[in-house]
């Protein structure tokens, strides 16, 4: 069970800490303002009945409270509409606990008027946390005005004194105003995290929707005045060659040239694209998790611990070129498991040397965050597979591995080592025939 809460997000403990704490609150209510009535419940007669009876319904109420709690923690997130039904059968047990509270005054008395008091808010406090959430603040205030003032009225009816008639009412009204103070208060830090949780997710999609646009800008300047260029010489070069004219060949070579400029941009455009660096993936994610809350800290030898990407680089600029590329791609995908697949209130992006098997010197890149649910799923790495995979596929070629899973106290990691003499010539078969594929045909 402990292990379990560990796991969670602070997100996720700070709304079932809010929801039980509420849960439990009526209940610890009862007990607190049960005062008068033991010394009732060992009465004969009508007096123990009664006081059987106003202990009961204070019960029944007490475990209606908790559905429409819940409901109204719900009503709240604009899930469910108001349950009427329900809530008006709370009004029942809670009208008839005040009616034998009095009845109860009414029998024997009551030597301690506070006492009496207690007994009466006892009555309407679980009625009042649960509406508090339901109701709107002017329809409680009114409900219980009136709740205040049938109060009132029976005690004096009952023919009880001034003090006893309107301490009586007034305590019912200040526990009502307590109660709607304290359950407001508490789902309104819940609706903060909601929508901060909502703004997070917005957050990433536009960070993905602004990457989308600028990849389209870039194709756009680059293929659209080629591709205008391409349509008039190819219309020249047709009317040109219906009229037997020798220049029809110079327009189509010209066309030839400028399409194979064209994709030659393009291919620059993709691999710019696609290029990382493991300098600017610093910064980069560093920037980004801060925008969304998360505490970023980039440690690396030689750093401060809150640094890393910078203008000089650190040990991390002196790291060959195919290596901060391949240790940048992993930065680039675990930053973005994080803002996708985390609630996450801290992560930490370690870069050091370490030291293969066979005693090669490597680099050795760890990232880790907390806020998953469950470190050990798949979908905390972030995808059903294919982020991981296809950084897998990446490292291979350079002889890097990488490994991902739960790491201590809950949280995740993604752990990356990749030889520091990985070399465009060590890349192997794969890794060659894959490259010149890329950069030798088509796009």
């Amino acid at each position: 069970m402990i292990r379990r809460w560990r796991r969670r997000s602070r997100q996720v403990r700070v709304e079932l800490f809010t929801r039980w704490t509420l849960y439990a609150l009526p209940w610890i209510m009862l007990v607190v303002m049960a005062g008068p009535l033991p010394g009732r419940l060992r009465d004969e007669g009508v007096a123990g009945g009664l006081a059987w009876a106003q202990l009961g319904l204070s019960a029944v109420q007490s475990v209606l409270a908790i559905p429409l709690l819940r409901r109204g923690i719900e009503h709240r997130r604009r899930e469910r509409e108001v349950p009427w039904g329900l809530l008006a059968l709370a009004t029942v047990p809670m009208v008839a606990g005040q009616g034998a509270g009095v009845a109860v005054l009414s029998t024997v008395g009551a030597p301690d008027g506070s006492a009496f008091m207690t007994a009466a808010t006892m009555n309407t406090l679980p009625f009042s946390l649960s509406s508090a959430l339901l109701l709107s603040v002017r329809a409680f205030t009114l409900l219980h005005a009136g709740i205040g003032a049938a109060t009132l009225a029976a005690l004096a009816v009952a023919g009880e004194g001034p003090f006893m008639v309107v301490g009586s009412a007034f305590a019912v009204l200040l526990m009502a105003a307590l109660a709607l103070f304290t359950v407001r208060s508490s789902i309104w830090m819940l609706v903060v995290m909601w929508e901060l949780d909502a703004s997070r997710e917005v957050q990433a999609r536009l960070a993905v929707a602004e990457e989308r646009l600028r990849f389209g800008r870039d194709l756009h300047d680059v293929m659209g005045r080629n591709l205008a260029v391409i349509a008039l010489k190819s219309e020249l070069a047709v009317q040109l060659a219906r009229r037997g004219r020798p220049e029809a060949a110079e327009q189509m070579a010209e066309v030839q040239r400028i399409a194979q400029e064209s994709q030659r941009e393009v291919r620059d455009v993709v691999r710019g694209y696609r290029g990382a660096d493991l300098q600017v993936e610093l910064a980069g994610a560093r920037s980004v998790l801060r925008a969304a809350r998360v505490d970023c800290r980039i440690e690396y030898p030689g750093g401060d611990g809150d640094s890393g990407g910078g203008a000089d680089g650190g040990w991390a600029g002196e790291l060959p070129a195919a290596v901060r590329s391949a240790l940048g791609w992993v930065v680039r995908e675990g930053t973005t498991n994080v803002l996708r697949h985390a609630e996450a209130a801290r992560c930490t992006v370690r870069v050091g040397p370490g030291r293969a098997a066979g005693g090669d010197r490597t680099a050795v890149l760890v990232m880790e965050n907390d806020g998953v649910s469950d470190p050990g799923t798949p979908a905390s790495a972030g995808t059903a597979g294919n982020g991981l995979k296809g950084l897998r596929e990446r490292l291979a070629p350079l002889g890097g591995t990488l490994w991902s899973g739960p790491g201590e106290g809950g949280t995740y990691r993604l752990r990356a080592e990749v030889p520091l003499s990985a070399a465009p010539g060590r890349e192997g078969r794969q890794g060659r025939e894959g490259r010149e594929g890329r950069e030798g045909g088509g796009l």
